[in-house]
């Protein structure tokens, strides 16, 4: 919506007071403001069937009464406690970087924390968060305490102004333009330009740039497209499983990909030796994964603060910490006193939807989301659920997952907007999956999983792949061909215009 609101972010990328701005700027554009139920929570959906409504009930005792509901909780918002021995024994200051204490720290998110000047600080945790805040810390503290289960990967970040003469200059469209070329980039797509230029981009060109350049020759594909028929495998898969099966042997892409990986990772690592004054600790900060095992981290400030005499990494060598005492924090025999433990330890991932969204959802017959899911999610192209009529559930759950979170949020908002209208034109008030769509759609789910589910057993622990735990419940993914994939699946469902696998009824 840059285009449309003119708002003009200042460096390439942003920062939180930033974005704050700019979703203030956007609530004022779309009144967002006159309609929004500011510092409240919901405490739970209900269906009532005598009414053919939603009943939501929120914690200012708000009783309101809704046609549809739109769940979008976002997938990534209850902090994340350690499982640590004695975690309740501390009796220090404690609080999780999602909800940062000001109020202690003093300062903002630009830094100054002043109030830090006299404490000891320990930070649990290396991953994203950990990265912006380390800096900070580490230049305010008296004494930081860094403890790490697995580095996470450190590249350069070179953060830029923004040239306006560059932005006036684009034509219209430009935003959305440069927002497909980043997806399209980040799943492999064969794209002449990379209008982004980021390190994502750059990871992603020299993967797949490495695998395209063994791809096999147009006479090639020929014969072997000519010897298929006496081939038992290609009735066996298909012709198009089978071409592909040939090309992916051909071109050796495991391989292929996995030395672009190492060549990329190598540039990684030998950053924290050119960076890390001391030699043990730039060892431990380097992160031996393959690079997309863990979100990739960009910064620029992060590895120069183990060069501080009052910052000192405690590297768990993937063990993770023993103890919690009540002065501090307790590794390999020795107890750490800290004033302060911040816990950079990210969010729930996989648990029960109802506990991460913070309130219950009971559809027909009283039945809840929880128990309807409780052996694995069950959707309709990620958005419908049998037995929750006129209820859409937005993320990337049995969806499509993009690295610009908002592109799949407004796709799923055109794909809703689509549904609504034609249910409307049709005079239907209710809206419902098929339990034969929705079957069909798990088992699609489940066997697109399969495409990233090897990879991901090689990983190290982190988010990415549920603490290690790969594919416990396969249909528990997001759409595993990509989101270009995804998208372009439900355009073509739209075009059809028959909403295929959707109850409508009027009652």
């Amino acid at each position: 919506l840059l285009e449309e609101t003119g708002f003009v972010p200042k460096k390439k990328y942003t920062d939180a007071p930033e974005t704050l701005e700019y979703c203030r700027v956007l609530s004022k554009r779309f009144k967002l403001y006159e309609k929004a139920c500011f510092q409240t929570e919901v405490t739970s959906t209900k269906w009532d069937e005598d009414i053919q409504r939603w009943i939501v009930e929120t914690n200012k005792k708000d009783y309101m009464k809704a046609k549809y509901v739109v769940h979008s909780n976002g997938p990534l918002n209850r902090p994340k406690l350690p499982a640590i021995e004695g975690i309740n024994d501390y009796k220090g200051h404690t609080f999780h970087t999602s909800r940062w204490d000001y109020k202690y720290t003093g300062g903002s998110s630009h830094g100054n924390l002043s109030n830090l000047k006299d404490k000891r600080i320990a930070v649990i945790g290396t991953g994203a968060t950990a990265v912006q805040c380390v800096p900070h810390l580490g230049e305010s503290a008296k004494q930081l305490y860094v403890f790490q289960r697995t580095p996470s990967s450190i590249d350069i970040r070179n953060n830029k102004e923004t040239d306006e003469e560059w932005l006036i200059s684009q034509k219209p469209g430009w935003h959305n333009e440069r927002r497909n070329n980043f997806e399209s980039l980040l799943t492999g797509a064969p794209i002449k330009e990379d209008l982004v230029s980021d390190g994502w981009t750059e990871a992603f060109r020299l993967l797949f740039g490495s695998i395209r350049n063994r791809a096999p020759s147009k006479l090639k594909m020929l014969s072997w497209a000519l010897t298929s028929v006496a081939s038992p495998e290609m009735y066996k898969v298909g012709l198009k499983q089978y071409m592909t099966n040939k090309a992916m042997a051909h071109m050796d892409i495991r391989n292929a990909m996995q030395m672009a990986d190492y060549q990329k990772m190598e540039k990684v690592r030998s950053r924290a030796d050119e960076i890390v004054q001391d030699k043990d600790t730039a060892e431990s900060l380097k992160p031996y994964y393959n690079q997309f095992c863990k979100r990739p981290c960009f910064h620029d400030e992060y590895l120069q603060t183990f060069n501080l005499p009052n910052v000192e990494l405690i590297d768990t060598d993937g063990k993770g910490l023993n103890k919690i005492s009540e002065k501090g924090i307790v590794f390999e025999g020795k107890e750490y006193e800290v004033d302060c433990i911040i816990f950079a330890t990210g969010f729930e991932v996989g648990t029960d939807y109802s506990r991460r969204a913070g309130y219950q959802i009971y559809g027909v017959d009283g039945i809840s989301v929880s128990n309807k899911w409780q052996k694995g999610l069950s959707t309709f192209h990620g958005m419908h659920s049998k037995g929750f009529p006129n209820c859409f559930f937005f993320g990337p759950a049995q969806s499509g997952f993009t690295a610009t979170y908002t592109y799949s949020l407004d796709e799923q908002s055109i794909h809703l907007a689509y549904i609504l209208k034609s249910a409307k034109d049709r005079g239907a008030s209710r809206i419902e999956a098929s339990q034969k769509a929705e079957d069909d759609w798990v088992k699609t789910i489940i066997e697109k999983a399969r495409i990233t589910a090897d990879f991901q057993e090689k990983c190290t622990p982190g988010y990415y792949n549920n603490e290690g735990k790969v594919n416990q419940n396969p249909q528990n993914n997001t759409y595993g061909a990509g989101p270009i994939e995804f998208f372009a699946l439900m355009k073509k469902w739209r075009s059809k215009g028959t909403l295929e696998g959707l109850e409508l009824t009027n009652p």
